[in-house]
């Protein structure tokens, strides 16, 4: 997602492609080291194809043939899905070489990237650096999807949209990938910049395993999304922690108070094919995963913009927060309408 300013872009830039999984839990980085590939061989145990991520244990042995266990993850459900890497890639008893980034924190740890099974056969969990081993590699990946590959629907925004990776490969800020670096060049309030610098990735991490997300950081995740009228109103569908979001549509707002939510309170209006939505009563608390506040006061605007030809829904969110920033907040992203795209059950496991 990249995040506007008035006169200047500043981009939470992604790590190359890994941080999908891990940035809503710790940050990737600073559990893993993206600059260096490592390569094991054992026997997978304790195979776990859920979300928020793909984990299994490695039993290897070290150089003095004494056993030794890793904790091997990968990317959430989606994500396989994107890579084209189906759900019976992998089984508990499979033979294999791996190569991955080394734990920083767990000195037996892993995010593996590539798999080789005994037949030869590579499977390939990040598409963008190609087969490591095998000479070809057939995949189903959608990563790299394009406008031109989105299929063409003249339902508005009423249909499942997929995030548009592409983002990433641009140079262009990602959602959930915000770089604690980066976050400090949000306009933050004194008292804003003081929570954020005392956020600790370690103690404080703001999203563990299974427990969801509230507004407005669920709009950074990903996953699918799905917009399906019901009666007068909107329900929105976010693969990520089974998020529903209704918004009321026709309604005269004014001031009324409504009962806080991890949400919040939506209500919406058409701007010509353009879906706005604004937003209150959020109490998640924050505003990302890497530390900056938002307080009970913050009003969230969102404008859902589909293409002429339906293939593209692109997307701007404004955050205005007196407490947290000194100016509003605006993000964007683009999501694209590809075949065959399905909003999944999350069930996420601890």
């Amino acid at each position: 997602m990249t995040i506007l300013r008035p006169s200047r872009w500043i981009a939470a830039v992604c790590i190359a492609f890994l941080p999908i999984v891990a940035a809503g839990h710790h940050s990737f980085a600073s559990n893993f080291d993206v600059h260096t590939v490592n390569e094991l061989e054992g026997e997978i145990m304790n195979l776990r194809w859920k979300n928020p991520h793909v984990v299994f244990t490695l039993k290897t042995s070290n150089a003095q043939g004494d056993e030794v266990l890793y904790q091997i993850e990968s990317h959430s459900l989606a994500i396989m899905r994107r890579n084209g890497v189906p759900a019976d890639a992998l089984h508990d008893g499979d033979k294999v070489k791996i190569a991955g980034h080394p734990g920083r924190r767990v000195a037996n740890a892993m995010f593996v990237q590539h798999v080789l099974l005994p037949s030869g056969e590579e499977i390939v969990m990040n598409p963008r650096s190609g087969p490591r081993w095998a000479e070809n590699v057939e995949s189903s990946s959608t990563w790299l999807a394009t406008h031109d590959d989105a299929q063409s629907e003249q339902t508005g925004i009423f249909r499942v949209w997929s995030t548009s990776l592409r983002n990433i490969e641009e140079g262009l800020a990602y959602p959930e990938t915000i770089n604690p670096a980066a976050a400090h060049d949000y306009p933050l309030t004194p008292d804003a910049r003081a929570v954020l610098t005392a956020f600790n990735p370690l103690t404080d991490a703001l999203t563990v395993n299974c427990q969801p997300k509230g507004m407005p950081a669920i709009m950074e995740n990903p996953f699918p999304i799905e917009f399906i009228e019901v009666e007068d109103d909107i329900e929105i569908h976010l693969e990520e922690y089974d998020t529903l979001r209704t918004v009321h549509m026709g309604v005269a707002d004014g001031d009324t108070q409504h009962t806080p939510s991890l949400v919040g309170y939506s209500v919406g209006h058409w701007d010509g094919s353009t879906l706005v939505v604004e937003t209150d009563a959020m109490n998640y608390g924050h505003f990302d995963s890497v530390g900056i506040p938002l307080s009970a006061s913050a009003k969230v605007t969102e404008r859902y913009m589909p293409s002429n030809d339906g293939k593209r829904l692109d997307f701007e969110m404004t955050v205005v927060d007196s407490t947290t920033f000194t100016e509003p907040v605006t993000l964007t992203k683009t999501w694209l309408g590809l075949p065959g795209a399905k909003v999944q059950p999350y069930e996420c496991s601890e």
